[in-house]
């Protein structure tokens, strides 16, 4: 037995040599990568593809370290093994490995990054984290919302923020008899002298609806797409425009309902009033 221990040190210490090495290296791959894709402005994709890179290393330096130490363990026996023990992690941990290949899919293909103002399945906010489990999105209200990469990568996204510019659509009802040509020309002209609207593409308005009580304007007009900035130039818009109006004397009534009874109802109306 000393004789055996006394010829296994040299193979111990060359084993702990290399898996030391390989933790090193992996450790070194992994800034390595993260440093690379953060100066690519992804953040997320960097943390990811880094962990992977310093694991796979160390990994392989393990594998390396094994069969240094022990001659008779083959790396293709070692990798038939964990096949094998994969396949029953799988059949157990199904959900997890579907959020982790979906996460993988949405670091790879980016449909949006991290800093995005995003809707996915109903939940709005701005996008935080992309990690290899869930998507982490920081709603309008404050709130951490942490979503499974899987109904990420299975529903609809909507990147508000994906493009330089969005459009915001309002509508304003004006009087019968008010002239319409004067009534879009004050209500562009008041869309126009706000900052915070865009001149290109430059805001419209449309008769959209002959309601009962109103003609119904569409104003439309483009900003920037931040969901905050979004807010304030509606604020904006359709504080002028009522201004505006209001300068012009136009006349913006509510819906008028009309209550017309039959004569039957005002025969019974009136006999009751009589008695």
């Amino acid at each position: 037995m000393l004789d055996n221990l006394a010829d296994a040190l040299p193979r111990v210490g060359v084993g702990a040599a290399v898996a030391a090495l390989a933790w090193a290296l992996g450790r070194f791959a992994g800034r390595l990568v993260r440093r690379r894709y953060t100066r690519r402005n992804r953040p997320s994709f960097a943390n990811v593809m880094g962990r992977v890179a310093s694991l796979l290393l160390t990994f392989v330096g393990l594998l390396a370290a094994a069969t240094v130490i022990f001659p008779t363990v083959k790396p293709v026996d070692v990798l038939g093994s964990l096949g094998i023990f994969s396949i029953a992690i799988g059949f157990a941990f199904r959900d997890i490995l579907e959020n982790l290949l979906a996460g993988i899919l949405l670091l790879f293909r980016a449909p949006f990054l991290t800093g995005d103002e995003v809707d996915i399945d109903g939940t709005r906010g701005t996008v935080q984290e992309i990690n290899l489990r869930e998507t982490v999105l920081r709603t309008y209200d404050g709130r951490r919302v942490l979503i499974p990469n899987a109904t990420v990568y299975k529903n609809a996204i909507v990147v508000q923020t994906a493009y330089p510019a969005i459009r915001t659509e309002a509508v304003v009802g004006v009087a019968y008899g008010t002239d319409i040509a004067t009534a879009r020309e004050l209500a562009l002209k008041a869309l126009e002298a706000l900052d915070l609207v865009l001149d290109d593409p430059a805001p419209q308005v449309l008769v959209e609806e002959l309601d009962s009580s109103t003609i119904d304007l569409n104003l439309s007009w483009w900003s920037s797409p931040q969901q905050a900035v979004v807010r304030r130039a509606r604020d904006a818009a359709l504080a002028a425009v009522v201004g505006a109006y209001d300068d012009a004397g136009i006349e913006m009534p509510s819906e008028i309902v009309i209550l017309d009874s039959t004569p039957a109802m005002r025969e019974a109306l009136s006999r009751k009033a009589d008695a």
